[in-house]
């Protein structure tokens, strides 16, 4: 019994220095790396000296994801209304100049059906940037590209867009300082890049594979 206690303590130890590192991860506020806005309003993204074709291998195979989302944006909203998904991603594409990957959860369901999401990552060899593509199953189009790269392990990655009818700049930001448990997080800025609002984050898991039963 005392073994028992002991084991189910040192599990919860782990799973709190776990949690507190991923917590970490998740950044408290967000700059604008390796992209700027200009005199005229246009949005200007440049590569980082290492970005790479490789720079997204790390996602290939399952996930379980942790997600929490604003209950509303740029209204100065602190409710986070949190959920589990899923992701299946399919490994590099198109001779490793790509990735895609597949999102699942029963949150934000229509008539009843799950709600799936796919991202598209390109990546451009000929200006070192990614573009990163997503669309949902509640609307079926393509929604406006973020484009960026990664400096070191943080990637980040932008576009302009319009939110209720304002126009914003969105950013997207990837943590794979752990990459079997990176972070992923979305804000927004109505003011050119001076504030930033996070709006969505989730922490994933990798799914551990399984190795196929012996004869």
């Amino acid at each position: 019994m005392l073994l028992s206690v002991r084991a189910t303590l040192l599990v919860t130890v782990l799973m709190t220095l776990l949690c507190s590192d991923i917590r970490a991860q998740i950044p408290a506020d967000f700059k604008m790396v390796n992209a700027t806005v200009d005199s005229q309003g246009a949005l200007v993204i440049k590569p980082s000296a290492t970005s790479s074709q490789h720079d997204f291998d790390f996602l290939a195979g399952r996930w379980t994801m942790d997600n929490r989302r604003l209950k509303t944006r740029l209204n100065n909203s602190h409710e986070w209304i949190e959920y589990p998904s899923t992701s299946d991603n399919m490994g590099t594409i198109l001779n490793g100049l790509g990735n895609i990957d597949f999102y699942r959860t029963n949150y934000n369901q229509v008539n009843g059906k799950p709600y799936e999401g796919l991202t598209v990552r390109l990546f451009n060899p000929a200006t070192k940037l990614w573009s990163l593509y997503w669309a949902d199953s509640n609307l079926g189009i393509l929604d406006v590209p973020v484009v960026g790269s990664f400096e070191g392990n943080v990637g980040t990655f932008y576009a302009r867009d319009v939110f209720q009818g304002k126009p914003i700049i969105m950013m997207f930001q990837w943590d794979k300082t752990n990459p079997d448990h990176p972070v992923w997080a979305q804000a927004f800025s109505p003011d050119n890049g001076k504030s930033w609002e996070m709006n969505m984050t989730n922490v994933s898991h990798r799914v551990a594979a399984t190795k196929p039963a012996s004869n």
